[in-house]
């Protein structure tokens, strides 16, 4: 089948792939020139584990392209997804500047059927408005007798592992009430669809709240369990022993209970706060939404309010390594990063930072530029040189055996903050550490 997906970010150009992998021909198109040169190069402009072989080796096949021509685009598809970003907004709602930019790209330039699928996380009623949209288009264009379906086809990846998502998706669901789109969506993702029917067709309205309501549903589990968290270290509990009891009981389960220092990325942020929006424009309270982000917002400032309190206020000249940058392991994404909230506390306390991470250096870089108060390291080892601290932030695969004779050798205070609880408490006293953690006792 022929498809064409607007947009290279994580959705579109994992979808894409994934879909030329399977047979497809697949055109991703992008506005951002030097973007699609470098992926017509071979270079994969973000980290996702397995995505880089898999885009060489389509391409390579004549499978997949990559090309700024939209025309060229909207021609190939009989399958026209939009997987562009939705920022938020000042307000906190979803911008759909670039949903409907693509929508009226696909009307001004499209001569025969085409099915638009909204693949974008977009408030409900936005396939009502692509809709609208390509209509007026083609009616200005003098061809509103051209026919078209738009589609609601939210995406469950998770970063990190969306490459693995996209093959084997626990769900696909598709919104719409036109038989003729749920039969070319049906053969569109068959290969996916073998073991058992994983199809789920509802209404367009409906698929776009699943979306949010998924993410807003793990976003409220994370705060949750970070207040129990909280509550934990006041009343001389362990959270963790916590965590284990009630992940324990099949209605609860072990996933997306971890105590921590905040949710951050692409999706959980301004998920929440887009659907807070949505529910404000219809005069409904959403009373949890709003005590989810407010508890996420104040969960990551944990890590800081304990370096702060062991120190007693006086962190003007400290130093303290670093180790994680992105907002979760296996992404180089720091976007609501809980380690942005962090350095930037710690250098308007008058401190010093020496980071490291496995993947997001060069979008540190990027972000924060070059600072006297910003190292960062090509090592874990290397940022403890000089350090008073060690603060562990976000929790990659090699940060949980480390040399701890060399860490405490290296720190001057041989103090280390936990803001993943990767350590058992007890060992790390046995060991010579003040430590702290979260939701555990010190």
């Amino acid at each position: 089948m022929n498809v064409t997906v607007f947009g290279t970010g994580y959705v579109g150009l994992v979808q894409g792939t994934i879909l030329a992998d399977v047979g497809h021909h697949v055109i991703c198109v992008d506005v951002d020139a030097d973007k699609i040169e470098r992926l017509n190069q071979g270079h994969i402009p973000i980290f996702e584990p397995g995505l880089e072989t898999l885009v060489k080796e389509n391409t390579a096949a004549g499978r997949l392209q990559f090309t700024t021509d939209a025309a060229a685009g909207v021609a190939h598809g009989d399958v026209q997804f939009i997987a562009v970003g939705t920022p938020p907004d000042e307000d906190g709602s979803a911008d759909l500047q670039y949903v409907l930019a693509v929508a009226g790209t696909i009307a001004e330039h499209m001569t025969a059927h085409r099915i638009v699928v909204d693949k974008s996380t977009v408030p409900v009623g936005t396939a009502d408005r692509v809709t609208e949209h390509i209509a007026q288009v083609l009616e200005g264009r003098g061809r509103a007798d051209l026919t078209f379906d738009v589609v609601s086809n939210p995406e469950f990846l998770k970063e990190g592992s969306a490459v693995a998502d996209c093959q084997r998706p626990d769900r696909i669901i598709i919104g719409t009430e036109s038989e003729e789109s749920i039969d070319v969506l049906r053969e569109l993702y068959a290969p996916f669809n073998r073991n058992h029917d994983k199809v789920i067709v509802m209404d367009v309205r409906s698929a776009e709240l699943t979306k949010y309501a998924a993410n807003c549903m793990l976003a409220t589990k994370i705060s949750f369990m970070n207040e129990m968290a909280n509550l934990a270290e006041r009343l001389g509990a362990d959270i963790e022993a916590v965590r284990q009891g009630i992940g324990s009981d099949p209605r609860i389960g072990y996933h997306f209970i971890y105590p921590g220092i905040g949710y951050g990325g692409s999706c959980f942020p301004k998920d929440v706060q887009a659907l807070i929006h949505t529910a404000d424009s219809i005069d409904f309270d959403a009373k949890v939404l709003k005590a989810v982000e407010a508890r996420n917002f104040e969960q990551k400032t944990t890590l800081f309010q304990k370096i702060h309190q062991h120190y007693g206020g006086e962190l003007a000249g400290k130093t303290f390594a670093l180790w994680g940058l992105s907002f979760k392991p296996n992404t180089d994404d720091m976007r609501d990063a809980p380690s942005r909230v962090l350095m930037e506390a710690l250098w308007n306390a008058g401190a010093r930072v020496q980071a490291y991470d496995p993947e997001a250096m060069e979008e540190t870089q990027r972000l924060f530029g070059h600072r006297d108060d910003l190292s960062l390291c090509g090592t874990k080892e290397a940022a403890l040189r000089g350090a008073d601290a060690l603060v562990i932030v976000t929790e990659w695969q090699s940060f949980r055996a480390p040399d701890f004779a060399l860490i405490k050798e290296r720190l001057a205070d041989a103090t280390l903050f936990d803001g993943r609880n990767m350590f058992e408490p007890a060992r790390m006293r046995q060991k010579g550490f003040t430590y702290y953690s979260v939701g555990r006792q010190s």
